[in-house]
């Protein structure tokens, strides 16, 4: 059973891929070439499904940081005769500058070991268990390292001291002494390449520096938010950045699979893939914490992978892989125990099967938000704005799964009637620049009758706030964005009432915030769930807007408390014992952090 928490591990991404390195030096999960790819290491999900670890061999103690502006990770082990660094990176181009950040990559991962003070013993582990640890992988020596060979997987390690292999596992033990540096690393070839390429020393230490230099450039040309929490917002930017698939500009939700919502219980889902939904809520938050020249990348991304989809019988898809495919069907992969035996583990997310008629808000706002950035609007993308704001209009009256996914009866949500209005508000701010001017009279008739309906059916005297769906009395986080997205302004004292049911009815003893309460039964699912961090940065986002920044403050605070030791956050905290739950890092809840520190520097400027 893997066990070590989620909270232990951080992020490593090319912008094609991602890895999990432990506090203890192991990278515990790998998907290359892409972030959907199977796992070439994924102890994270069971013990048996690889690693590679570079650690001391007795006791010591660890501690470790991100390289300033950059997500090359450092951690420094301390023992009783001497004290090393790890550094570890995936890497970028040689070539690249900031706007190209991650750009002709080799899927190259690197870990430099360099020796601080005295001499220390260290252990290597390299166990590579390609197709979620289905595959024990042949292993052979070659000049300056070892192949691992298996399925359609070659993987090729290039290790400055030698390696005992036994069991489809490389391990060796090496002194290191003060101010001396080895360096190992692993890439993806192909079964043609003959002979195998092995990286020289002086190779890596460049491919290292260029990688280090490729994130200062990206962040200091791009990310310029000097507000409160400032170097947290701007890694979360980072992190965001790092969510990214580079060639398609495809947005990732998370860099994992099947990290659960309850220990031991069965909410896993597959979070590699890029939801509409929450790319769109990433762009805007990369107007706050970066200069989003990727507004160009995602939405024609969204244009080619949607082409076609968005038609009057045809609702558009809610969710893409990052080459944007279509069918993403799930399966569960029976082999892996997964983290703290929680079962089952997934491959795929039928979610992509959902109509959610959010989703045409939620991408109609980012296009506004970001109009300046998209500078490469032609008649294509036109088109399928101009199509997103007709479906709007035409089916906001249907039940859908909404926001949350649920996987019971489709409902109508108060928060997807919202996302409706907001597509059709946005939609008539942009029509000239979508060359729609004759639809503004329908669209401005359907926006009205939205917010007629809403705050009609959407209020509940019995629960004094807006609630989950019309007759309900169950209380929903999301509907705090009926003050974050303008439909109501936050200081209404419909919107006010329902701000504060939320702080007082939907949260725990630690003050951070549910999405709903599970137990209402509405989703469809057994078993609970943590209170979700995005829900409390909306939660600070709305007090901001209300004019109650110091209270903003104090649950802003609270929620980002919860970030690891480098600053990550998982989707959501586990009320019992505090510890980070749910797929990692995960995308939501940095935005939520990036927007909420945004939406209290406004507050605070405008008292």
């Amino acid at each position: 059973m893997s066990s070590l928490p989620i909270a232990a591990h951080a992020l490593l991404s090319d912008r094609h891929s991602a890895a999990l390195v432990t506090t203890g030096g192991s990278i515990d999960w790998l998907c290359c070439p892409r972030f959907d790819s199977p796992s070439v290491f994924g102890r994270l999900l069971d013990p048996g499904a690889g690693h590679w670890s570079i650690s001391p061999a007795g006791e010591y103690t660890g501690t470790r940081r991100y390289l300033d502006r950059t997500l090359v990770l450092e951690t420094t082990f301390r023992t009783a005769t001497g004290a090393v660094s790890v550094t570890d990176a995936l890497t970028m181009g040689p070539d690249n500058h900031g706007h190209e950040l991650g750009r002709g990559v080799p899927h190259l991962l690197i870990r430099s070991v360099t020796g601080l003070t005295g001499q220390t013993d260290m252990n290597v582990s390299y166990q590579p268990r390609p197709e979620y640890g289905l595959l024990r992988p042949l292993l052979s020596h070659v000049d300056g390292g070892v192949t691992a060979r298996g399925g359609a997987e070659w993987l090729v390690l290039s290790s400055p001291v030698p390696l005992d292999l036994a069991d489809s596992t490389a391990t060796a033990r090496f002194t290191l002494r003060a101010g001396e540096t080895v360096r190992f690393s692993m890439h993806r070839s192909t079964l043609e390449a003959k002979p195998a390429r092995i990286w020289s020393p002086d190779e890596l230490a460049d491919r290292l520096a260029a990688t280090v230099a490729a994130w200062r450039s990206w962040s200091d040309l791009h990310q310029n938010y000097d507000g409160p929490w400032r170097d947290l917002v701007r890694h979360s930017g980072r992190v965001l950045q790092a969510l990214t698939f580079q060639p398609t500009g495809a947005i990732v939700a998370a860099a994992t699979t099947s990290l659960p919502e309850q220990p031991g219980g069965a909410r896993n889902w597959d979070y590699r893939y890029s939801w509409v939904r929450d790319a769109s809520f990433t762009m805007e938050a990369l107007w706050v914490a970066a200069c989003p020249d990727e507004a160009n990348d995602f939405f024609a991304f969204l244009t080619t992978a949607a082409a076609g989809a968005v038609g009057e019988g045809t609702p558009l898809q809610i969710m893409f892989g990052v080459g944007g495919e279509h069918d993403l069907t799930e399966r569960t992969l029976p082999h892996l125990s997964g983290w703290r035996d929680s079962r089952p583990v997934r491959a795929g997310n039928d979610a992509w099967r959902q109509e959610q008629i959010d989703v045409y808000g939620e991408l109609l706002g980012a296009a506004h938000r970001l109009a300046d950035q998209i500078t490469d609007m032609d008649d294509d993308m036109r088109g399928f704005l101009v199509a997103l704001a007709d479906a709007a209009a035409r089916r906001w009256r249907q039940p859908d799964q909404g926001i949350w996914e649920v996987r019971g009866e489709p409902r109508h949500f108060v928060y997807s009637k919202v996302m409706c209005w907001v597509a059709l508000d946005r939609a008539v701010k942009l029509a000239d620049r979508l060359h729609a001017g004759d639809r503004v009279a329908a669209w401005t008739a359907a926006k009205e009758e939205i917010r007629r309906a809403v705050l009609r059916d959407g209020w509940s005297d019995s629960a004094g706030a807006f609630t989950q769906y019309p007759g309900s009395g169950t209380l929903d986080a999301s509907n705090l964005m009926m003050a974050i997205v303008g439909f109501l302004p936050a200081g209404d004292p419909r919107m006010l009432a329902t701000i504060e049911a939320i702080a007082d009815r939907l949260t725990d003893e630690r003050g951070l915030v549910y999405r709903y309460r599970t137990e209402d039964g509405v989703d469809g699912l057994t078993g609970g769930e943590g209170t979700f961090l995005l829900c409390t940065f909306w939660l600070a986002h709305a007090l901001a807007m209300a004019g109650q920044p110091e209270r903003a403050r104090e649950v802003f605070a609270r929620a980002a408390g919860y970030a690891n030791d480098v600053g990550l956050l998982a989707e959501e905290v586990d009320p019992d014992t505090g510890e980070l739950l749910g797929n990692f890092p995960q995308a939501f809840s940095h935005l939520g952090l990036i927007n909420a520190a945004w939406a209290i520097q406004q507050a605070e400027q405008r008292r």
